[in-house]
């Protein structure tokens, strides 16, 4: 149903990366037909590299980061999607004013949670630890409903 999924928060550079990779990873255990995942962001600096305390904590859960550079958010990126996750619900309105025909496959990642994935970015360690073991939940959520 689902062949290309695209997550996004502000930056590229921490919640929607390690989204991507917790995704891919986690995949393995789902079968089904192929799905790519993907990140951007909506304020992305393209080029940035991925927050290094988030890096860190994802290859402690024995996810390999890879080379992240980060995306700046785009049309045709929400076009080319089947699915939009967003960290915050708030986003989906940031998404949807981008391109207004992605209205109904814009969802949040705690959509069945009704959570938001609070930005850790240079906060204190513990509160990345906090927003990584609520994406992983989150993530496993969603590939449940997808795969």
């Amino acid at each position: 149903m689902f062949s290309n999924v695209l997550i996004v928060c502000h930056a590229n550079v921490c919640r929607s990366p390690a989204a991507e990779m917790l995704f891919k990873a986690r995949r393995s255990g789902h079968p089904g037909a192929p799905i790519a995942f993907h990140s951007a962001g909506i304020r992305a600096v393209d080029g940035d590299g991925m927050d290094p305390v988030m890096r860190r904590l994802l290859e402690e859960r024995g996810v390999t980061a890879g080379e992240h550079h980060a995306r700046r958010l785009n049309k045709r990126m929400v076009r080319d999607a089947d699915l939009v996750l967003v960290t915050e619900q708030r986003q989906v309105k940031d998404v949807e004013a981008l391109d207004p025909a992605a209205r109904g496959k814009v969802h949040a990642l705690g959509k069945w949670e009704g959570a938001d994935v609070v930005d850790p970015h240079g906060g204190e360690e513990r509160h990345y630890r906090e927003s990584l073991v609520l994406i992983e939940h989150l993530v496993m959520g969603w590939l449940n409903k997808i795969c």
